[in-house]
């Protein structure tokens, strides 16, 4: 029985051409952009975020009619719990630089992306409901001269100043989250 067997013949590769303007050159992916967490940028922005946020909550705090307003109370919870995420996550930033680890695992970026995305919208909100009582004390009904107008309105701006601060690690930290 004569059976034809297919044969292969080898194919050589085409020579590499130095310097083509047609090839494209493999794509890099960044690994540390600052403000991601066990960078020196990301510890910066939990650092202005834990400030910010504990100077809010001490300037709110050592206002006595603050509890009469209901706003003004989820102010200070709001950046309670924000001067305590950022300290924490502060901590850690400045553990991973010390000991030159790197902290790009999904499972941690995710958790920080989740947490700064929580406190940075409740830290926006409870400034967002205190600045329009502020307004609405100081203008509206012209009651400052028996309110704490300026403690009111220096702990607003440094909520709003924590959330500014807050927002570019959740943005980060959750475009890392999303491009892997």
């Amino acid at each position: 029985m004569n059976v034809s067997r297919a044969v292969v013949h080898p194919v050589e590769a085409p020579p590499a051409t130095e310097g083509a303007g047609n090839v494209a050159p493999p794509r890099v992916r960044m690994e540390d952009v600052q403000g991601m967490p066990g960078t020196l940028g990301g510890l910066a922005l939990r650092l202005c975020q834990f400030v910010s946020a504990f100077v809010s909550l001490c300037v709110m705090l050592s206002t006595p009619d603050f509890p009469t307003v209901s706003a003004f109370c989820y102010l200070v919870a709001a950046v309670g719990l924000q001067s305590l995420w950022s300290l924490s996550l502060a901590i850690v930033d400045l553990y991973a630089l010390l000991v030159r680890r790197s902290l790009q695992n999904s499972r941690i970026v995710g958790l920080f992306a989740i947490g700064d995305g929580i406190t940075s919208t409740l830290t926006f909100a409870a400034a967002c409901a205190s600045a329009g009582i502020t307004v609405l004390i100081g203008s509206d009904l012209d009651r400052c001269a028996l309110n704490h107008c300026a403690r009111f309105e220096s702990a607003t701006a440094m909520a709003f100043i924590s959330w500014f601060a807050a927002s570019p690690s959740f943005f980060v930290n959750f475009w890392t989250l999303a491009s892997r």
